[in-house]
């Protein structure tokens, strides 16, 4: 790749996968031998944080740059939220209306989430479940650059998926019989293969976002010939983590499925690096693979997320771009909002003044540069879950602090030493109120600079 030509950008986002998910780690039980050859030629950051580890809170600050308080998406999206204005604002400069804006071409494939459903996505009946409607139609100008779209807003039926494919109304989804990481893996390659000939042809850059939604729940809906590779397996051969609580087996039933899920993206993402070979690709396209957030999966007797812990919190990210970021294991504190202005920055893009996010392009190619030291936590109240408490927390590389506010005002701090107790079993705030002071006055610091009205 000549040092003038712009790369390309493969974005690989996978729903609910959380960070010790990789068979190279050897921690979790799990298959994926395409990220482990991924991983080897790739930065792997450990301390990729989700701050607020669910759907789309963490993809409005993937997208914008911007904290929840500042991009619109404070709370999940889905139509008991909708009413509240919750909802990615149209205006908000995004990494993929910069990238359009410099001649990129833009394909989305996938799960996209960030539009609240409207009277008419409620009688169209997709995505209804728990009682609210998720899956919302996303007209085309609020798509943000994006020119190929093939996607849904959220709807969970992964093995009779619908997408609306580019200028189709809202009427008329397309419906798939077939695993969604499989279908969206075929159209993905389509792109792939068009957009490399264009880049080479025209020399216009491309980026592609390939949002899967597995492993994702429901985690019945995967194909048995992955879920073979789990089901003989006891539970404590699944759960292996000792900060597992699982008193009715429910988890290892799960732990089987989810992983089964996981082998199963992994062999689309084998194609994807696959397709990047064949096409001559692989050395002028930034590839990118990371997860919304993790998921407890019987960790201190939770099974989702949208917790401080580190099962959910910390998310996989792998950077990979021969020869100009070194492979290698790094701890470097990613929050989501800075992923934005970071790609922007590896891609050689202008990033906006009104991201939030910090650019750390260089800090991935290996410079010294000052690195963030900390990352917010944010769970505000109300939304999907009825939360009565207003939660913040910090995380740095070595503690863990939480603040529980209660609707009358009073708190409940909480926080964990992470060299110590790496599984976060023991609250020492009691015994350390010099570091609760100390990472409080961090924690406010923060949140202000993040416009979050919880100061």
């Amino acid at each position: 790749m000549s040092s003038s030509r712009r790369p390309n950008l493969l974005f690989i986002l996978a729903d609910q996968w959380r960070s010790s998910a990789f068979g190279c780690l050897g921690q979790d039980p799990v298959s994926t031998p395409s990220l482990d050859h991924l991983a080897a030629d790739s930065v792997m950051l450990t301390n990729a944080v989700s701050n607020y580890p669910v759907c789309s809170p963490y993809r409005a600050m993937l997208m914008s740059g911007q904290y929840p308080f500042r991009n619109g998406v404070p709370l999940n999206i889905n139509s008991l939220t909708a009413p509240l204005g919750v909802g990615l604002r149209p205006d908000a400069n995004c990494w993929s209306d910069m990238l359009h804006a410099e001649g990129y071409y833009l394909g989305y494939v996938g799960k996209w989430h960030l539009d609240p459903p409207t009277a008419e996505d409620a009688i169209h009946g997709e995505g209804v479940r728990e009682g609210c409607v998720w899956d919302a139609y996303t007209p085309s100008g609020r798509r943000h650059g994006f020119d190929f779209w093939y996607s849904h807003g959220c709807c969970d039926d992964h093995l009779r998926p619908h997408y609306w494919v580019g200028d189709a109304p809202r009427e008329a989804p397309t419906t798939i019989d077939a695993w969604s990481p499989e279908h969206e893996t075929d159209v993905a390659l389509d792109f792939l293969r068009s957009a490399g000939r264009r880049s080479r042809d025209q020399d216009v850059p491309f980026a592609l976002t390939m949002s899967y939604n597995p492993p994702h729940q429901p985690f019945d809906t995967v194909p048995s010939r992955y879920l073979d590779k789990y089901r003989h397996l006891a539970p404590e051969e699944l759960l292996v983590r000792p900060n597992v609580q699982d008193e009715s087996g429910a988890a290892a039933t799960i732990a089987a499925q989810y992983f089964a899920a996981m082998t199963g993206v992994d062999e689309q993402i084998g194609r994807l690096l696959s397709a990047l070979d064949d096409e001559g690709l692989a050395d002028e396209t930034i590839v990118v693979f990371t997860s919304d957030h993790g998921m407890q999966l019987g960790s201190h007797g939770l099974m989702y997320k949208n917790v401080w812990y580190d099962e959910s919190l910390l998310v996989p990210f792998l950077l990979r771009w021969p020869g100009r970021i070194p492979a290698r294991s790094d701890d470097l504190l990613l929050s989501a909002p800075d992923v934005a202005p970071t790609l922007l920055g590896l891609l050689g893009a202008a990033v906006p003044d009104e991201m939030q996010g910090r650019n750390l392009a260089d800090a991935l190619r290996g410079k010294a540069v000052d690195r963030p030291d900390r990352a917010v936590y944010l769970r505000p109240a109300g939304g999907f879950e009825d939360t009565s408490e207003d939660t913040r927390g910090l995380r740095t590389h070595d503690r863990t602090l939480v603040v529980q506010r209660a609707a009358d005002g009073t708190e409940r701090v909480q926080l964990f030493d992470l060299v110590q107790d790496p599984y976060q079993r023991e609250d020492v705030a009691a015994q350390r109120p010099d570091e609760v002071a100390s990472l409080t006055a961090a924690l406010r610091e923060e949140l202000a600079r993040c416009n979050d009205p919880w100061v």
